[in-house]
């Protein structure tokens, strides 16, 4: 296959760089960040607290925007959106994953699913129950479905939350410390979860400090001082 060739990459980042105002020195949390990312890879960001991770990923989700530099999500320079076409964009393109869950307090469990429907418009209003139904089962929480945030567990939240990240379908899922408030056992359950989207070609990027889950993604990027210092490729588990 020759460069002309090779498909395009879902998200792009090029030469982003990200600059704070704090009122005295100014603060760069990104520096000159290239970033190539391909349909249905597991991406891993590593780093210390302040590195940059959370602030990269802000990029892609259009959380914030770069001080200078190009970020395109497929196809979109998302850097050039209006804050409405950029609010649209991401109910249609990303699905975001907390790590403190971000609920709604007062809907139901469903009710929080079909939140992202009702405001990107993508899926037709007569099929956003049964849609909102589906994502639960396949998150083992259909029999919660009509229960408010606070009767759930904490995993149990994060497994909504995910469902809810893929309530309009979108083919890059961010997720920052999604296991970082679970215990051992329910943060493996969700990082099995995220696997399982991969194999159904969903694009993940997820923010962790945890090293071992780190080290089971396919790609795994170590940030420090705003930069992408190391690149690790992880070779697929026999049988996964």
């Amino acid at each position: 296959m020759t460069p002309e060739d090779a498909p395009l990459p879902l998200i792009a980042l090029d030469a982003v760089v990200k600059t704070y105002d704090t009122g005295e020195v100014p603060f760069t949390a990104l520096r000159e960040v290239n970033l190539h990312v391909h349909t249905g890879e597991f991406v891993g960001l590593i780093g210390k607290s302040g590195s940059g991770k959370t602030t990269l990923v802000n990029m892609i989700t259009g959380i914030d925007r770069p001080t200078s530099g190009a970020v395109v999500v497929d196809g979109t320079p998302i850097h050039e959106l209006s804050e409405n076409e950029l609010a649209l964009w991401r109910g249609r393109t990303i699905g975001v994953v907390f790590q403190f869950f971000q609920l709604l307090p007062t809907l139901t469990t469903i009710e929080n699913v079909m939140l992202p429907m009702d405001f990107a418009n993508v899926i037709p209003s007569g099929e956003r129950f049964d849609r909102a139904m589906h994502l639960l089962e396949q998150v083992e929480m259909a029999d919660q479905a009509h229960k408010l945030p606070s009767a759930l567990s904490g995993g149990q939240q994060q497994r909504v939350a995910i469902a809810r990240a893929l309530a309009n379908d979108p083919p890059v899922i961010a997720a920052d410390e999604p296991t970082g408030n679970l215990d051992s056992k329910t943060a493996e359950a969700v990082f099995t979860l995220f696997e399982e989207l991969v194999e159904r070609h969903k694009t993940i990027i997820m923010v962790t400090h945890d090293n071992d889950l780190a080290g089971r993604v396919r790609r795994a990027l170590h940030v420090s001082d705003g930069e992408i210092v190391e690149e690790r490729i992880h070779r697929a588990r026999v049988g996964a």
